[in-house]
């Protein structure tokens, strides 16, 4: 579909501001983190009594510094996210923000068989938007022809 095949009306940049976040992943976490609480809680009361008083306050405090570890993994990854706005992109990747203004921005890609958005920056950069995920399907095609048509407009 041509950038301006939308409507003769509508601008690209009139429906900012607009924030991508994977779907997939955030299903993902949610499934994996309610599946391993419940797998722990369940073979906790399994162990009975005698068994979790053999447990020292070390290895309980171990066991959840690793959940925890696991738990700002998991936050990292579904945090990402596009936010578009008329003055440009800011793109969260895990614990990263990246502020980029249009002018910055000199192409934006997904090649085949990438799993995320790629942007070319005008400084010879190039950097992931994970927040635009290709195993989001259609909504992340309709995302890159957006940015693509809020860029030309923006005259990036």
């Amino acid at each position: 579909m041509p950038a301006g095949s939308e409507g003769p009306g509508e601008s690209a940049l009139a429906q900012l501001p607009r924030t991508w976040r994977p779907l997939g992943p955030r299903i993902v976490a949610l499934v994996l983190v309610l599946g391993v609480g419940v797998v722990t809680g369940v073979s906790w009361v399994a162990l009975g009594p005698e068994e979790q008083a053999k447990f020292t306050d070390f290895e309980l405090w171990t066991l959840a510094f690793i959940a925890l570890l696991i738990l700002t993994c998991v936050h990292a990854l579904t945090r990402s996210r596009v936010t578009a706005t008329s003055a440009g992109l800011i793109v969260v990747n895990g614990y990263r923000r990246r502020e980029l203004e249009w002018a910055q921005i000199v192409a934006i890609r997904m090649p085949a068989g990438a799993p995320w958005v790629r942007l070319d920056l005008s400084d010879g950069e190039e950097i992931s938007a994970m927040g635009i995920q290709a195993s989001d399907g259609r909504r992340a095609r309709d995302a890159v022809r957006l940015l693509r048509r809020a860029a030309e407009e923006a005259g990036a």
